[in-house]
């Protein structure tokens, strides 16, 4: 069989942002009950829009962590809207925030089975140890990110903050696997 194009899904999108002020993180959960904070366990408080699906993790520092987005576009959506509701429940936000990405985490099909065994000695910076975990992890320089490789042909990449980065590294490393003939199809 033939080579195919590698079906890439964004998994989440992990974003920080900062509005360059303190926060009370006590005032907030009484005015949004909704809102999870036990300082004894987290020093964050759990902000969880249901549109788009993510959690926003708040600081008193005024930083801001969101994670659970399918795009950047949704991270920052999150991130503004949380910042839209903290205001319209009456606490002062006196700066938008700043927001940047700092981890897209994806999951690749690539159509076709890998031989790990072989990519373990055939790849560069590669590391395989099926004893402690079923899939190589495998370095790559540029883009930097971390791509982990399964037997069945699954990937999960990490380390990307660029969608374009996502895209050019699952694309070089199918390639490579299909240079080295590390890929097997049915």
């Amino acid at each position: 069989m033939t080579k195919t194009k590698p079906k890439i899904a964004i998994a989440n999108v992990v974003a920080t942002a900062t509005i360059n002020q303190r926060l009370d993180l006590v005032d907030i959960t009484k005015k949004f009950p909704g809102v999870e904070y036990h300082p004894e366990h987290f020093p964050g408080a759990v902000f969880r829009l249901k549109n788009p699906k993510t959690g926003i993790l708040l600081f008193s520092t005024g930083n801001m962590v969101c994670t659970g987005a399918k795009s950047k576009e949704l991270a920052e959506t999150a991130v503004f809207r949380v910042a839209k509701m903290l205001r319209k429940g009456k606490i002062k936000i006196k700066n938008e925030p700043i927001v940047s990405i700092q981890n897209i985490v994806s999951s690749i099909n690539l159509g076709g089975k890998v031989n790990l065994e072989q990519a373990a000695r055939t790849l560069p910076r590669s590391m395989y140890e099926p004893e402690q975990f079923p899939g190589l992890i495998h370095r790559m320089l540029d883009p930097k990110t971390v791509i982990l490789i399964f037997a069945s042909g699954k990937l999960v990449r990490v380390g990307a903050k660029l969608e374009k980065d996502v895209h050019r590294s699952v694309n070089q490393i199918h390639s490579l696997l299909e240079e080295k003939k590390l890929m097997v199809y049915d």
